[in-house]
């Protein structure tokens, strides 16, 4: 009999404010930290980087340490 085994990760995440807008999500899995801006909040002509490592864009950025800026 074959068994299956699932394996549960851990995610934990937070909402990412910048003055008073959500501008993205940072989330804490087994492997390091991942950031993303939210598109509503790139989508905004006044958006603004939250920090200067990480620079507005879709794609998720990845570290296995939380990011300095946090």
């Amino acid at each position: 009999m074959a068994w299956l085994i699932k394996v549960m990760r851990m995610v934990r995440k937070a909402k990412i404010y910048y003055q008073d807008q959500l501008a993205g999500s940072l989330s804490e899995t087994d492997d390091g930290y991942i950031f993303q801006y939210d598109l509503k909040y790139l989508k905004n002509e006044n958006a603004s980087v939250i920090s200067l490592t990480l620079p507005l864009s879709e794609d998720q950025y990845h570290n296995k340490v939380l990011f300095p800026f946090f």
